[in-house]
């Protein structure tokens, strides 16, 4: 089945969830939001979501940085 995730085509087994993708994929849960088809897909239902032939998924990952208050002048 081929997709296209984070505007590149790839092509994955059939029946696969988000959840699943995910793994594949080695991201960290905790860290990225996913938008499958211009519609952000809350965590807990990653493992219901499956996905379908050309579905477009895009993985946003969350970057921390920046400095503490504390330690600003």
């Amino acid at each position: 089945m081929n997709l296209r995730i984070n505007g590149e085509d790839r092509e994955v087994v059939d029946n696969l969830s988000l959840k699943e993708l995910v793994t594949q994929l080695d991201l960290t849960p905790e860290r990225i939001a996913i938008q499958l088809n211009q519609n952000v897909v809350r965590r807990a239902d990653w493992p219901s979501t499956v996905l379908k032939e050309n579905d477009q998924v895009e993985v946003v990952h969350f970057v921390g940085g920046g400095e503490p208050v504390s330690s600003r002048q």
